[in-house]
This record gives structure tokens, sequence and C-alpha cells, in this order.
């Protein structure tokens, strides 16, 4: 039997062909995606281990500003630490954000890669952390030092004048050395800009502090005890860590880093194969139906039923293993090419030699050989079920009426717990919500295409008449062919739903919420600019009160982000001008008065005023972030706005209980509005800081919308893989149908029907189905996106659903060029069939 599926598998080479290839990507996906995480583990592991070379303990500290307790590492600590047995250097560091200009004022690097540090220099004047390629390290206040991609990036030589952008105004160093590291941020694509010890402490914590270290020791000296005793000189707020500990943490936290991105692209592999298995499927039953005759004569000869069925799984175990080798092959150029994919990206991936370990390629055999053979299971157990006598006839076996109604059933049923687990949790909230409306969709998106079938006829049905009254003839043939065998047009329609369910929902969610972020915008942003830094971290206030004053500003808040400690909890607060309320940020007043913020008086929101009863003149006793105690009486109730937070307060009474307040944005009314010049003026007084944007409301929709148009793109990316496939099953389907349809068309060619009008036929048949399973994923989609929408309506303001018909348009488009790009072969080939070979063909 073994030998006959081998002959089978042979003889039917080019009609498995679209199977393997279906099969292939799957694979291709997961082994991919395993190599490249086995990869990019090793290669942090390895950039871990060079970066902890010679450190045989590290401390790191916990620094708030605000903090008195929570200060850093202090000089005289670090002398201790130095004096203990077996140690042999102690490098103390402090770091934060910095970024190097171009010549053109440009950044460097991206917003969050851009780090500044310290030159911290032994007793033998060098820094165990860098080696000076070209010059020395900072030495004075008015110098700093590149790492060499950046300075090569730059253009910068040693002596050349150096823009660097901090949270401060901006200012120029000259480049007193360029250096190779180790350091992760700059092996992963960041820059590094250093300066002397005193100036990286004043700019980045205060003087005299540090925020970590690390310790290096004599050979033979025990970490652990070293860290014990190191432990015992440093705050409580400060943690210590033997340099195995370290190494060990460091890849725990890449793991966790990359495990998000391994889980998407093998969640999409899932996707891929699962709508493989129609493709393999449909094949396999159409192998099974057009040799039934061959079939039964076996059954004749004595083999039985189970030797039938390991005959047919035989057959898919080979495919599947053919499909898997390539796959995986195909899935390791993959894993090489997502490296420099993600660089072009910008993304800050390690670069590291391909680790192709024993892991990916048992996944990749074992997910296509069961995928497959799975996928075989049912048309093999239908094959065994061919009774004997069915070789005296050489007319196919077709489905009975009877397993059509138990399938219609099995169908409906589950549809129906599906739709029902979707409506209960739209009528919810929260993350179980979603969770159940994810279980409802999947059991949904089941019963369909259990039900595709039933659904076919009425469905195409619909279009009969036009395709006759345009097409004639031909379109009459075209929608007979559609419906002549459900199970083969659902099976093929199926694997069209399910990529078109996923892209529509995807579609409707992220247009709906994008329109809903761009009205929200609109409505509660009425400034001219919205000032920030590059990377959202914090603004130092000196540049705070520098674009107040600039030349044309009407009227400028900060937003400052601060809390205080009340009997429910802690209690976030948002400081700013008041006067600015109304001019640049809308603050609708439900209950109050907005002038009593300038009275010292809190407002807050309505959700928070129904939670906690917070009605207006109630006393609160808080407790600030300095420990002062005080009571802030509620002046104010004002309506929800997204770009403020519960509670809202004056800047001149949050501000004085914080030693550094923490800014992060301006919101600012210019003389004139938005414009080139008025922007120019923001630049200049923020100093020209390259790392400061000044977004305009433009901007600033197309920041927050954005993230969702990117999101929304690396999903059609990946979804386009299923719909390759899809492609694949509609092609596969077609080209075995007419091999089927031989004598038919013969029939139909020696009756008068031209070349030209088969070919239509059968694009038509192509168009047709396509369509159908389009129309069905269309609608699923919308529904499911509807579900979800009504879960998050509560958190975003303004939502309400709204369907993109241009693009639903756009996917129905395409599934029609589908159909018509599926068929061009298929239909050659019934085309140029020879009508009286084809008319004695069984």
């Amino acid at each position: 039997m073994f030998r006959t599926a081998l002959r089978n598998v042979l003889a039917h080479k080019a009609r498995l062909l679209m199977t393997v290839l279906a099969v292939m990507l799957g694979v291709a996906f997961v082994s991919g995606t395993l190599i490249y995480s086995d990869t990019l583990s090793s290669a942090y592991k390895s950039q871990a281990t060079k970066s902890l070379s010679g450190v045989a303990v590290g401390v790191e500290a916990r620094t708030y500003a605000n903090d008195p307790d929570a200060k850093g590492l202090t000089e005289k600590q670090i002398q201790r630490i130095a004096a203990l047995d077996g140690v042999t250097s102690v490098t103390p560091s402090v770091g934060g954000f910095a970024g190097a200009a171009d010549r053109s004022g440009t950044l460097l690097a991206q917003g969050w890669s851009n780090v500044g540090g310290n030159f911290a220099p032994g007793k033998d004047g060098k820094d165990p952390r860098y080696t000076f390629a070209d010059g020395h390290g900072p030495t004075a206040s008015t110098e700093i030092a590149l790492d060499r991609a950046t300075a090569d990036k730059g253009g910068y030589k040693v002596g050349d004048t150096v823009r660097v952008a901090t949270n401060k105004p901006a200012a120029e160093y000259t480049l007193a050395g360029v250096f190779t590291t180790e350091d992760g941020a700059v092996n992963a694509g960041g820059s590094l800009v250093l300066f002397d010890n005193a100036t990286a402490q004043k700019m980045f914590l205060e003087p005299g502090h540090y925020q970590s270290l690390t310790v290096g020791a004599k050979p033979g000296t025990d970490n652990a005890a070293l860290a014990a005793a190191v432990k015992k000189l440093v705050p409580d707020t400060a943690s210590t860590q033997s340099a195995a500990a370290l190494e060990d943490e460091q890849v725990r936290m890449v793991q966790d880093a990359t495990s998000s991105l391994t889980q998407v692209l093998l969640g999409f592999a899932g996707i891929a194969l699962f709508v493989g298995v129609f493709l393999i499927s449909n094949t396999f039953t159409m192998l099974v139906a057009q040799r039934t005759k061959e079939l039964a004569l076996m059954r004749a000869v004595g083999a039985s039923r189970k030797q039938i069925t390991r005959s047919v799984l035989a057959e898919a175990m080979i495919v599947g293993l053919v499909a898997s080798v390539v796959g995986f092959v195909l899935g390791l150029g993959m894993a090489a090419a997502m490296g420099p994919l993600l660089d072009s990206m910008d993304a800050q991936m390690p670069a590291g030699d391909l680790v192709v370990g024993p892991t990916p390629l048992i996944a990749a055999l074992a997910v296509g050989v069961l995928i497959t053979m799975l996928a075989a299971w049912l048309p093999g157990r239908r094959a065994a079920k061919i009774p004997p006598v069915a070789a005296m006839n050489s007319v196919h076996a077709t489905p009975n009426t009877k397993s059509l109604v138990v399938r219609n059933t099995i169908g409906a049923i589950v549809t129906a717990i599906g739709a029902g687990l979707i409506v209960l949790g739209a009528a919810q909230a929260g993350e179980g919500a979603r969770l159940i409306i994810g279980s409802g969709a999947f059991l949904t998106l089941l019963g369909v295409i259990v039900l595709i079938p039933l659904l076919s006829r009425p469905v195409i049905g619909l279009v009969q008449p036009l395709l006759t009254r345009v097409f004639k003839v031909s379109g009459k043939l075209a929608g007979l062919n559609s419906v002549r065998n459900p199970r083969r047009t659902g099976a093929t329609a199926s694997a069209l739903a399910i990529g078109l369910t996923l892209v529509t929902g995807l579609s409707v969610l992220g247009v709906t919420m994008g329109s809903a972020i761009d009205r929200s915008t609109s409505e509660q942003v009425k400034a001219d600019y919205t000032v920030q830094m590059a990377n959202q971290s914090q603004l130092d206030g000196s540049l705070v009160d520098a674009i107040a004053k600039a030349p044309g500003v009407t009227v400028s808040t900060p937003r400052m982000y601060g809390s205080v400690q009340t009997a429910d909890g802690n209690l976030v607060t948002d400081g700013v001008n008041p006067e600015a309320l109304g001019p640049v940020l809308t603050f609708k007043v439900l209950d109050g008065s907005r002038d009593s913020l300038a009275q010292g008086e809190i407002a807050v929101n309505k959700t928070y005023r129904d939670k906690y009863g917070y009605t207006l003149g109630k006393q609160l006793p808080v407790t600030y972030e300095d420990g002062k105690k005080g009571t802030l009486k509620v002046g104010a109730v004002f309506e929800d706005n997204e770009f403020l937070s519960e509670t809202v307060m004056d800047t001149k009474a949050l501000a004085p209980h914080y030693q550094q307040p923490m800014f992060y944005n301006v919101y600012v009314k210019m003389d004139g509005g938005a414009s080139a010049a008025n922007k120019q003026v923001l630049a200049d007084a923020t100093g020209k800081n390259p790392a400061i944007v000044m977004m305009d409301q433009n901007d600033l929709r197309n920041q927050v919308g954005g993230m969702i148009t990117t999101l929304l793109n690396i999903m059609y990316g990946l979804l386009a893989m299923a719909l390759v496939i899809s492609v694949l099953g509609v092609v596969n389907t077609l080209a075995m149908s007419v091999f089927e349809r031989q004598q038919e068309i013969g029939m139909l060619r020696a009756i008068g029907l031209d070349r030209g009008r088969v070919k239509t036929m059968i694009r038509l048949e192509s168009v047709v189905i396509s369509l159908f399973g389009a129309v069905v994923g269309v609608v699923l989609g919308v529904f499911i996106a509807w579900a979800i929408g009504e879960t998050v309506k509560d958190k975003i303001p303004g939502y309400a659903l709204e369907l993109p018909w241009d693009r639903i348009g756009i996917f129905l488009l395409l599934a029609g060029v589908v159909g018509v790009l599926a068929a061009m072969w298929p239909a050659r080939s019934a085309a140029r069939l020879n009508m009286l070979s084809a008319i004695k063909a069984e």
C-alpha cells in the first residue's frame, strides 16, 4: 500500500504542487520564527557576556529626583567598596537621554536609542567599558566622546563641534574622542554620548551621585560572597547581583522582550496553516473522488478499509514531508532576512550568526506532516467507505443527502453558539469580554465554514441571473458549475473567507478607532503647538519657561505629572496653567468654576466624582510627594478629557512639592496660529534642540493615529500570506475541476462552445467562488469588529462604529482579481483540451 501511495503521489505531482506550497509557507513561517528567535536570544546572550566581561558584581540603585532616599550611590560608598578584599576596580555609571545631531540638526539615531553616559577613568586614565580608536575620553565640561558608528554616520572627526540634545536647551561640544564598546544600545543601532564625570552627574542626577556601578575582582574571588559584602555597603534602595545573576537577568529580560514578537509571528503562521488545512483537505477530497474506480477495485481485490485510509494518509505524509523540508529551507532564508528587515524599520536588534537548533527542525517536520495528515484524514476515511460495487460504475461518487443534512445541522449549532458568545461578550466589558468574543469568533468562523456549502446555493443563485444576462451561455454554465459541488465550492471559498474575516475586522476596528482619536484630538486640543521630547521623556523646567517667554506666545501651559495620596489611594493629578484651560485644552466645567484652580483648589473629572463621591466642595485630606500634608477642596467637576488626568491642579500649587517637577508636554497658543515662522520661534526658544518636536494639530493627529496605521500595515502584510494560500486553493480547485470535467468540456466544445467562451466560463466560475468567500469574510469581519468595539467604546471618547466602505470595496475588488488570476492556468488548460480525447475521458 505504501508503494501504491508513492506511485499516486508521483502520478499527481502537478495537482499536489499547490498543497505543497500551502504547507511550505506555513512551515517556513514557523521554522523561520523559531530560528530567528533562537538567533536573537543567542545574540543578546553573547552581547550580555561581552558587556559583563571582567565584571564580578553589579549594583543598580533606584534613583528618583523627588525622593530624598533614592539619590543613587555616593562617592564615599564607592570608596568603601573599592577597599574590599579582592576588588580590583569599581566603575560607577550615571546616564540618561542625550543625542548627537548631524550637521543639519537632525538626531543621528531614533529618540529611544539616544543615550548619554559618563566617562569614568580609573587610575590608569582609562574606562574599561570603552576602547578609544581616536582621541581620548572627555576631561572637561566642553568635551564629549562619540561611539564609532554615530561619529561615522555624522561625518565627525576629533576636534569637530557637535550639537548635543538633552531635555534642556541644546548645547555644542568639542569632540574629544571616538570609541568602540560592547554597550547593548550601541550594538543594536543606538548612539552613545560620553560626558566627563562631573558634567554627566549634574546633567542626569546630581553632583557626587551615581545610578549604578560594576565591580571587578581578582581571579578566584567568590563573586557571591563579594556581592554579599558589597550589599552591606550600599543603601536599601540598591540591588546587588553577581555577574552570573546579572547575565541570567539580562537573558530573561531578552526572552521577555522577544517573546511577544515570536508569539505574533507564530500566531500568523497558525492562521496560514489553518487556511492551508482547507486547501489540503479539498485537494485530497478531489483526488479521492477522481480515483473512485481505482479505490473500489482495490477493495474488490482484497484491500481493507484501514489499508485504503492508511494509503491516503501515506500520500499525505509524503507530501507533508516534502513540504516541511522545503519550508524549513525557506524558513532559514526568512530568518536570515529578518535582521536586515528590522534594521530597515529602525528596530534595535543585535546582530549575530544564524542559530539553527534541533527545535525548529523538529517543529517544521511535526507541523508540516501532522497538519497535512490531519487534513487528509477525513478524505481518507471517505475513501475507505467506497463499496467495491462502485468499481463497476464510471460515475464518481457524490455526497449523499444524509451527510449534507448532518453537516448543516452541526454547522448551524456551532454558528449559533459562536454568535451567542459574541453578543454576550459585546454586552460586557474588560479583558474577559474580549476573551468571550474571541472564543465566539472562532466558533462562528468554524460554524460558517461548515455551513458554506449550504450558503453557496442561495448566495450564488442571487447573481446567477446577472451572469446569464451579461455573459449568456458562459455565464449560465459558470453559475451552475459553482453550485454543482457545494462541498468543493465551500472548501475553496473558506480559505478566502478566513483571510477576509481577519483583514476586514482589523480594518473596521482600526478605521473606527482612528476616526475617534482624530475627533477627540481636534475637539480636546485647541493649542497651535504641542511641544515634547522626541522620546516622550520629561522636559526640563528651563525649557518650559523658555517656551512660555517666546515671542508671539499668547498663552501656554505645561502638563506636569504628579500625584497625591488620599484615603482612596494614589490620585494622579496634572499640574496646569488655569488660564490656558479653554484656549489650549478643552475644559468643559460641569459643576463649579475653573477660577477655583487659581485659588489652590482641585478639579476632578466626572468619572472620579461618580466613583469616589468627590462632589463640589468636598474636602480631601492629602499627602504630597514630599511628605507634606494638606487639604484640597474640590472646586470644579469637568467632563472627561483624554489629554488630562482624573484630577487637575494649578502648577503653582503642585510644583513646590517636587524637587524636579516632571513636565511631559507644553501646549502653546501663538499670534497668527500655526505657521513656519512661529514654529521656528519655538525652535529658537529651545536652543534649536533636535530632540524636541513641535507638533501642530495635524502632526498630533498623525502621531496618535500613526501607531494604528503602522499596526494595520504590519497586520495586512502578515495576513497577505493567508490570502496567498487562499489563491493557491482557488487555482488548485479549478485545475482539478477542469481535469474532472474533461468529458463535459469536450462535449461543450463539440456542440459549439468555442475556446474563448470556455475560458470565460472557467474565469467566471473562479470569480464567483472568490467573491462568495470574500462576502462571507467581510460580513463576519464587520460583525466581530462591532462586538470588540462594544467592549472598548467607553474608554475611547467619541467611539462610533465606522465602516470603511472604500477598503471593503477594495477587498471585494481584489477578490475578483484573485478569481481572474487564479483561473488563468485552469482556463487555458480547459480551452486547449482536444475535444475528441476529452469526450473519451473518464
